[in-house]
């Protein structure tokens, strides 16, 4: 309580009147909370992108074929990708990694191999992972957090790679929120109307087949992709390491609504970066009670939302421990006149 009240009463002193710094201000406060400091500094920006294919793909689902996933991987690895352009743009670190794709990579500098399997089963017809493979992906993510965290890294965003992931995020959706599929399913890749009838559909059955569920770690091995799996045992570590964690899009989103329903605490630490336009990532953010920072109609994954927002962030920081307060600057506040 003395800390929170010490930040807001920084916030509040700055050359500014009260309040007018808006979301900044907020962000300011939730930053220095998290780092239990009046003077929060963010330290080595990361944003850690999980690769992984579908087996639900064979469903067709998505508009594009699996081995884009691989071929995007390369992509990331020759700096060609968006999530590259922007994460130089704004210095932020960027570690591909490969959870479970469906394909043999060389060895490479970039590529941090982390495979649990080459893909994940097709979820209409068994579990997409088995127990062991869960607990083996939500382990790899923590150790992956952990080693980063070591480095001095306390800000980690979360992007991902995988064709037909975004069936698997409406999945997780849906048996979390309790919303129904209509809410939460999307064109992912660019589907037409024809296409999106039938990945509703095949998304329906999936439901009916496995029925009811609500440990959000079954939810998770039945419908969940490696790079989804890694990536929510990499959220839960970053909490432990009291780092602040940037949430990117839809995919990214029903992760952490897994992660957030083994951890409540979770939230506290979580930034979210923007509205995604992949149909039900508004619902999501809805049932989350959450307000993202951005909206530039983006829906391409990878984490480049996270790497959009993340001046933000700096920006928030910034005003807090360089602004001049009132007293400082000898101006006159209004409450003193």
């Amino acid at each position: 309580m003395q800390l929170e009240k010490a930040l807001k009463d920084k916030i509040n002193q700055k050359t500014k009147p009260l309040g007018s710094l808006g979301r900044l201000e907020d962000l300011a406060y939730q930053i220095g909370l998290v780092q239990n400091r009046l003077d929060p500094v963010l330290r080595s920006p990361t944003i850690l992108v999980f690769a992984g294919d579908h087996g639900i793909v064979s469903e067709g689902v998505s508009a594009f074929p699996q081995e884009v996933t691989y071929q995007m991987v390369f992509n990331f690895l020759q700096g060609g990708a968006a999530i590259n352009v922007f994460s130089n743009q704004n210095d932020i670190a960027l570690q591909v990694i490969d959870a479970g794709v469906n394909f043999d990579f060389p060895p490479h500098p970039k590529l941090i191999s982390a495979k649990v399997a080459k893909g994940t089963k097709n979820f209409l017809k068994e579990k997409a992972m088995s127990t062991v493979e869960l607990e083996k992906a939500l382990s790899i993510g923590q150790k992956l957090c952990y080693e980063l965290a070591s480095t001095g890294c306390n800000v980690i965003g979360f992007g991902e790679m995988g064709i037909g992931n975004t069936s698997s995020a409406s999945m997780l959706m849906s048996y979390i929120t309790g919303l129904p599929l209509e809410e939460c399913v999307g064109r992912g890749t660019g589907l037409n109307d024809a296409q999106l009838t039938k990945k509703l559909s095949v998304l329906k059955n999936a439901q009916l087949f496995h029925g009811p569920m609500s440990n959000p770690k079954e939810i998770l091995q039945s419908f969940a992709g490696f790079e989804m799996a890694e990536m929510c045992g990499a959220m839960l570590a970053a909490y432990e390491q009291k780092m602040i964690l940037l949430i990117d899009g839809f995919i990214a989103s029903a992760v952490f609504l897994v992660a957030q329903s083994i951890l409540p605490e979770i939230k506290h630490n979580a930034v979210f970066c923007h509205l995604s336009d992949e149909a039900g990532h508004q619902n999501l953010l809805r049932f989350l009670g959450v307000d993202p920072l951005l909206k530039l109609q983006m829906r391409l994954g990878e984490g480049t939302g996270c790497s959009v927002a993340y001046p933000i962030l700096e920006s928030a920081v910034r005003f807090l421990n360089e602004m001049a307060s009132f007293e400082s600057a000898q101006v006159s506040n209004k409450d003193n006149q």
